[in-house]
């Protein structure tokens, strides 16, 4: 067994600071105020019907540090020394019993340091009672009064981790290896995991089905059989090595079905009943240990009579007659103008005009006639007109036009030449201008512009403006190859880069004026400059 009794201190209430003996806790008896510094000392023993203050503790003692001055409360936790642990546990090693006596002494120090307890005259106040006390994780409560001091504890009795039950006497710890499978319940029982099964959990359930006496498992979920057994639920028998037709009740066992014999029953002694090997309505007859014959009906041959006899293979028809084959037999379908059993007689000459389409014919010596057929027909009686455009002659799309004795292509854009298979060439006609390089595709072309030109045909001279050459809020104009600046008043230069000094108007100006625009002016005063 394993468990713990768990004693909590939760509030102590010493309003006058007063010991047991009713002297102040500075010593002697001198007036209030009083200080208390407090410990305290536990004393856990076996059910006693007059508990006795006095070792030995049965069951476990302990003695706290200073835990507060006067009247203080406990957190869950501990207390002001952090030496403290709360609650204060008492750890069993055996089942617990179910009662106990609990003795706590509230207790007075000067100095940390000196937590002596034999001293009577330290004593505040003492506790002792007897309990019965079942194993479980709430807490009882209690409050202890003395007239002058009161204290507020709770306890309770919880096992260790893997034991359970009323003395936690019970041991379960869940495991999964070879040995068992299983968690634990409230109680300590164990809980099987899924697929084992048994006491301790460690009999793995086989798949619903397997055969008990010829299938185990060693895992949950399989069915793994015996020797001589076979099959997924292990039921099936494993017959004799080499055993073909046969079939068994224990293992190693050949038993023939009917039909069959030897000692492998591979003696099919009714082949033909079994295969039925003849084809096409033959005969079978059994000869024995697997052997047969095939007596065929007229028309077929071969062992099982599996080849039709091709009358027709010889070719008998004459004079363009169609043959059909018949049952150890053939029939021949005559053109126009013959007959007989293979078309051998004429019935007609050319005085009867048998040739159609403009055939032109010709009777022959013995007998008979033949057409000769014009461009674009064929056939004895030139009967079948020629389609020129089954063979696909046009290319890269174009569309084929039968023109009777011959054909037409029509060819998609880009493509020339009698079967449209030759790419026109787009660049003959030099569209690039200013010596553009051209570069030939499917119905198009394009153009690689030497410096200063672009557009699809290199027709357009690039901008000199476009990188905008002239200052100063000047406009730029395209000329040819350049460019001119108009620049605005003030400005001067080439660019209109330089601002030109402010003369005052006279003569000379007004002269300079009239002269300059009276040559077909305006005149671009924004492009001179003076210096």
């Amino acid at each position: 067994s394993s468990g713990v009794f768990e004693l909590k201190l939760q509030e102590f209430v010493n309003k006058k600071g007063l010991l047991g003996n009713r002297n102040c806790c500075r010593g002697g008896a001198g007036p209030p105020p009083c200080a208390c510094r407090t410990f305290f000392r536990v004393c856990l023993k076996h059910y006693q019907a007059s508990v006795s203050p006095e070792p030995p503790c049965t069951y476990g003692s302990a003695v706290t540090p200073v835990l507060g001055v006067d009247s203080f409360s406990l957190p869950d936790g501990g207390g002001a020394d952090s030496a403290f642990s709360n609650p204060i546990r008492f750890p069993f090693g055996f089942t617990w019993p179910g009662t106990f006596s609990l003795i706590i002494e509230a207790l007075h120090t000067d100095s940390p340091d000196d937590l002596a307890t034999e001293n009577p005259e330290r004593l505040i106040s003492r506790l002792a009672t007897q309990r019965h006390l079942t194993v479980g994780e709430e807490w009882s409560q209690d409050l202890h009064s003395s007239g002058r001091t009161d204290l507020k504890y709770s306890y309770r009795f919880v096992c260790d981790e893997h034991y359970y039950g009323e003395g936690c006497s019970v041991f379960c710890r869940p495991r999964d290896d070879a040995f068992g499978h299983f968690t634990c319940g409230e109680r300590g029982e164990k809980v099987c995991n899924p697929g084992w099964k048994g006491p301790y959990c460690t009999e793995p359930i086989c798949l619903p089905g397997c055969d008990e006496q010829h299938g185990f498992c060693d895992k949950p979920g399989e069915c793994k059989c015996r020797v001589g057994w076979q099959g997924r639920y292990c039921d099936e028998c494993i017959r004799y090595p080499g055993c073909l037709h046969g079939t068994c009740q224990q293992p190693w066992q050949c038993n023939c079905q009917e039909g069959w014999g030897g000692l492998f029953c591979n003696q099919d002694l009714n082949y033909c009943t079994h295969h039925k090997p003849c084809k096409n309505g033959a005969t079978c007859t059994n000869t024995g240990q697997g052997s047969y014959t095939c007596s065929c009906r007229p028309g077929y041959t071969g062992a099982t009579c599996e080849l039709g006899i091709d009358e027709c293979d010889p070719s008998p028809c004459k004079n363009g007659g169609s043959c059909t084959d018949l049952e150890n037999s053939y029939s021949c379908t005559c053109p126009p103008g013959f007959y007989g059993k293979i078309c051998e007689l004429s019935a007609m000459t050319c005085a009867d005009g048998p040739c159609f389409n403009g055939g032109r014919c010709s009777d022959s010596p013995d007998g008979g006639y033949s057409c000769r057929c014009p461009v674009g027909y064929s056939g004895f009686n030139c009967e079948k007109k020629i389609d020129y455009c089954s063979s696909s002659p046009c290319s890269n799309g174009a569309k084929c036009v039968d023109l009777g004795d011959a054909y037409l292509c029509r060819c998609q854009a880009g493509f020339s030449g009698r079967h449209c298979d030759d790419n026109v060439d787009d660049c003959a006609s030099s569209p690039c201008a200013n010596g553009g390089t051209c570069r030939d595709g499917v119905n198009d072309f394009s153009c690689t512009c030497p410096p200063g030109y672009t557009g699809r045909n290199c027709s357009a001279p690039v901008s000199r403006c476009e990188h905008a050459p002239c200052h100063n809020g000047a406009t730029c104009h395209q000329r040819g190859h350049g460019y001119v600046c108009e620049c605005a008043r003030s400005y001067g230069g080439p660019n209109c880069q330089f601002l030109l000094p402010e003369l005052p108007p006279g003569p000379a100006v007004v002269d300079l004026t009239e002269k300059l625009e009276g040559q077909g002016g305006p005149f671009p005063w924004e492009n001179l400059y003076f210096q």
